[in-house]
């Protein structure tokens, strides 16, 4: 417990710094300064599989699975690339919503770094139970396979004009129903005072939209990694650092998102082959590196694909 304990801990101290006194001024986050921190995200995620080796060579932390150090740090990255590639629907989704709620650039980091603390707690218990189900009855990995197929298979017929509609959404009607929602926004608060009612600002609805578009999204995702693995703490670790990076990423993406239109298809092939993985891991095991290859390959084919067609 001590690893998970100190893990958290830099986490939590990481966003007080990050909102305490890297973005304590609200501004709108440039795309040089946004593709910097993406940088940054990439390589401490890339270099904390070193830690994972020390910390399973060393026998630091709890290993169900009895992984070797090496296969425990490509797990990691599998399961990180994995996570970092299915949040780009999540950015496009992101982008729709914030422009629907018409929410100044400038107060766009406030709403994505709460909505990233949601994020940790909803991923949190829905890889707590989804490792809990494959331990307890192994045949729910033959639905989580199917469900990973399925998923791909909806993405690759869906029609480009079925776009997501945040006003018309669900979340927003009941949402309106709750609580009073008023158009004006007042600076980078959520809500506001109107003739004694307290009411929701844009900013606030604009967080909850998100929040639980990021739980739908986690029902495609969780799955995926527990393809990878069911090591609690390979799965939690690697989805921590790609939603972690997933702020920085959508700031330096959000004005060319039309250019990775293509990445989709990269995505349908990582949903099929984790799915198909999941269905035959009781008949063939695919190797760690064949995984890694194969994901790794998936996304750099559809980038440049995705960038020369836009040219």
């Amino acid at each position: 417990m001590i690893v998970w304990i100190i893990f958290l801990a830099a986490i939590l101290l990481f966003l007080a710094l990050d909102l305490g006194v890297f973005n304590k001024t609200p501004h709108i986050i440039s795309t040089r300064e946004a593709g910097k921190w993406t940088g940054i995200f990439v390589t401490i995620s890339f270099l904390f599989s070193g830690v994972i080796y020390w910390l399973y060579g060393n026998n630091y932390i709890a290993n169900p699975d009895a992984l070797q150090p090496i296969e425990a740090s490509i797990k990691f990255i599998t399961g990180y690339l994995i996570e970092l590639s299915l949040s780009v629907d999540n950015i496009f989704v992101i982008a729709i919503i914030f422009s629907s709620f018409r929410i100044p650039q400038k107060y766009q980091h406030r709403v994505l770094f709460w909505g990233i603390i949601g994020a940790i707690v909803f991923r949190g218990l829905m890889i707590y139970f989804g490792v809990l189900l494959i331990n307890k009855f192994s045949w729910t990995t033959y639905i989580f396979g199917v469900f990973l197929i399925f998923t791909a298979a909806k993405m690759l017929f869906s029609k480009d004009d079925d776009k997501f509609e945040p006003k018309k959404s669900f979340v927003y009607r009941i949402l309106r129903k709750i609580i009073p929602v008023t158009t004006h926004i007042d600076g980078e608060h959520f809500f506001v005072k109107r003739r004694h009612i307290t009411a929701a600002t844009p900013l606030f609805v604009a967080l909850v939209v998100i929040e639980v578009m990021d739980v739908i999204f986690a029902v495609d995702s969780v799955p995926a990694i527990l393809a990878i693995t069911s090591d609690p703490f390979l799965v939690f670790s690697s989805n921590i650092f790609a939603i972690l990076g997933l702020r920085s990423m959508y700031f330096f993406l959000s004005h060319m998102l039309n250019r990775f239109a293509h990445l989709e298809y990269s995505l349908i092939a990582i949903l099929t082959f984790v799915g198909l993985k999941m269905l035959l891991h009781d008949f063939y095991i695919i190797p760690e590196w064949a995984s890694l290859t194969f994901i790794a390959l998936s996304l750099l084919i559809g980038i440049i694909v995705s960038l020369k067609m836009s040219e």
